[in-house]
């Protein structure tokens, strides 16, 4: 029976996804999500995309449970698919239709009989995406980051419990990207928000939960500030003296610049250890945590023949 509470969540037990030839995607995946918004981080390739269309229904997993608000996403598809709205990587359809004729239209699909109801929601959402000014206009006319944003009044017009939105700002400038992570910050008080990502700053200051994945396994599980704490140690600055090849070989550069002619650079460890004369930063940014904690899992994996 479905959840009937404020906070609903999501549990996943054991799940394995193995495609045709062989390639397991997801390989045996545990996981609890609840309210807030939530970050699915990882490479590409990494088998996020494959774990959101398990969750949304779209893809029955090979082994294990995927439960949405109470409801099995294999045994009760039509409830779990009442309680979601989905933006995936690539949206792009509707493009000859006006902004508000969209929402109309779908809003219809999604059970709104009434006039008066709908046409109130439908401003609602896109007052609450910021594209009300912009409802006259068509589809092809408008910014990539009003798309994704319309895109995002798509999945909310019915109301779900749960946002899960793939890649969440590809394609959109600096501007419409900080935009972008304010309003799924401002939603996710009231749902449970699934930013799944390869981009560490889509994330933004409004998840303090997230799960790190990678060849199909759950690598990490925690606050940002857990992460961070991991990568204390591993991440310094220094000058750089001769080569920067031959430093590359054993850390990763973040940044770099130059101060009065000499070449100051932000690295990460892929050791764990710093080279002499380096400085540990204090406080390296999420960022930073995400290429250390992967950089020393490469190294942890190459010491036992690749292993997972």
């Amino acid at each position: 029976m479905g959840e009937t509470g404020r906070d609903i969540s999501i549990h996943i037990e054991k799940v394995r996804h193995v495609y045709k030839g062989g390639n397991a995607a997801i390989n045996g995946i545990d996981l609890d999500i609840h309210t807030g918004l939530f970050g699915m981080l990882g490479p590409n390739g990494a088998g996020k995309s494959t774990l959101m269309r398990i969750i949304c229904s779209l893809l029955v997993p090979t082994e294990g449970h995927v439960i949405v608000g109470g409801y099995d996403v294999v045994k009760e598809r039509r409830h779990v698919r009442r309680m979601l709205g989905y933006l995936p990587q690539d949206f792009n359809a509707w493009r000859l239709h006006r902004v508000e004729e969209v929402l109309e239209t779908l809003a219809i699909l999604s059970g709104l009989e009434n006039n008066i109801d709908r046409k109130s929601r439908v401003e609602e959402i896109l007052t609450l995406v910021g594209l009300l000014e912009v409802s006259h206009r068509k589809v092809k006319s408008l910014s990539g980051g009003m798309v994704r944003r319309l895109g995002v009044a798509q999945a909310l017009i019915h109301d779900p419990k749960v946002l899960i939105v793939d890649e969440p700002t590809v394609g959109l400038d600096p501007e419409e990207r900080i935009h972008f992570r304010q309003l799924m910050a401002k939603m996710g008080k009231e749902r449970i928000i699934i930013l799944s990502t390869h981009i560490v700053g889509d994330l933004g200051a409004g998840c303090h939960d997230l799960a790190l994945i990678d060849r199909g396994r759950l690598k990490f599980r925690g606050s940002p500030e857990e992460l961070i704490a991991h990568a204390k140690g591993a991440v310094f600055e220094m000058h750089l003296e001769g080569n920067r090849a031959e430093l590359s070989d054993q850390y990763e550069i973040v940044s770099q610049e130059v101060k009065l002619g000499r070449t100051i650079i932000r690295a990460v460890s892929k050791m764990g250890s710093i080279p002499d004369g380096a400085v540990p930063v204090d406080n390296p940014t999420l960022e930073e945590a995400y290429l250390a904690f992967m950089a020393s899992k490469s190294v942890k994996e190459a010491a036992k023949g690749g292993g997972a």
